[in-house]
């Protein structure tokens, strides 16, 4: 009997052996990327530009995780992961998220006027809704930090706010009393210290394990900010909330956030609604959605000279987060040279600023 020899399919071959390639190729993409980052970012401190700790997740995976720098003016201790930062404006997410858990829970409904549940304050409470808090268009003026010394300073100063400077939703102002009156309202809603609140129904059951918000007292691995002139910034006024965290833990918020642990996706969604305008911010920053659902977000801060910056695109799947305690302000060309190499696109190394 003559066998027949079965000749080989070398179409099918070619492609198996491409695909036994292909982990190897991506592998190879992946670490070069990897290493264009280490360079960037050893480039940025040290031309001085960037002293802090840096994170950049992938695929639901964290790729790079590293420090540069010092942990204070004095320069004699170098930074690690381990270290906390104040993420400045980043916090105001805290408060936004809160009022919406407790819209969700049926206690609050954000069209309701600050009045309702803050009844001693003056007659424009009538007119500015917790919507305009969310979105600083209450018209409130700023707070007088010349009198200011403490949480009691900062309602006594709202107490003391005689008129509006427009008419609550027709205009847009950043103002810090928009957010003491948000963690206000959800002390007197919930009978409970913002600070306790956000701990128990936010840090918690995100996991994040080593972030502290103020007050606080005898805490280690607390970066401290410093000028380039290794000036130290001054000591903190003891106001609540004021949040330090670490580079992993603001990925877990972001995380929490992004998959509706805290809060639904409609409330995601109402959360990055801001004022018509250009260059406004909504309570998340700057977020951007698709048929409701939220594919970007960014959110920078700053407080003193401690900066922080959070970029994440949910369609390509990276975050970006940088956490500094020497105020330059090149982490958006950091951020933007980082995401053109996750990209494989071209970019610009940052520029120490001229004197």
């Amino acid at each position: 009997m003559i066998k027949t020899l079965r000749v080989p399919d070398y179409k099918q071959l070619f492609l198996f052996f491409i695909l036994l390639l292909l982990p190897i190729k991506n592998s190879f993409a992946q670490t070069n990327k990897i290493s264009q980052i280490d360079s960037l970012m050893k480039w940025s401190n040290r031309i001085g530009v960037f002293n802090g700790n840096v994170l950049v997740s992938k695929d639901n995976k964290i790729i790079y995780n590293a420090s540069f720098g010092f942990t204070d003016a004095t320069k004699t201790k170098k930074l690690t992961p381990d270290y906390r930062f104040h993420i400045g404006s980043i916090t105001k997410e805290f408060s936004a998220v809160a009022l919406m858990q407790l819209q969700e829970q049926g206690k609050l409904n954000i069209e309701d006027h600050v009045s309702k549940y803050i009844p001693g304050l003056p007659k424009w409470a009538n007119e500015v809704t917790i919507k305009n808090l969310l979105q600083y268009t209450s018209g409130i003026p700023d707070a007088n930090w010349k009198k200011i010394k403490n949480d009691k300073d900062l309602f006594d100063g709202l107490k003391l706010v005689d008129s509006l400077d427009f008419k609550p939703g027709t205009n847009y102002d950043y103002t810090i009393n928009n957010l003491f009156l948000r963690q206000f309202i959800i002390e007197r809603l919930t009978g409970m210290n913002f600070k306790t609140y956000v701990e128990k129904f936010i840090f918690k059951p995100c996991k994040m394990t080593s972030s502290v918000m103020t007050l606080f007292e005898n805490e280690k691995n607390i970066a401290k900010a410093f000028d380039n002139n290794l000036v130290a910034d001054k000591e903190e006024l003891p106001i609540t909330g004021g949040t330090y965290l670490t580079t992993k833990d603001l990925l877990k918020w972001e995380n929490c956030l992004h998959s509706n642990k805290v809060i639904s996706a409609n409330s995601v969604f109402e959360l990055g609604q801001h004022f018509d305008m250009p260059d406004t911010q909504s309570a998340l920053g700057q977020a951007k959605y698709r048929n409701g659902k939220l594919i970007e977000h960014l959110h920078d801060g700053r407080a003193g000279r401690y900066e922080a910056l959070l970029v994440s695109d949910l369609d390509q799947k990276f975050t970006i987060i940088l956490l500094g305690n020497n105020y330059n302000g090149k982490l958006f060309e950091i951020s933007d040279a980082i995401t053109a190499i996750l990209r494989n696109e071209k970019y610009s190394l940052p520029q120490k600023n001229k004197p």
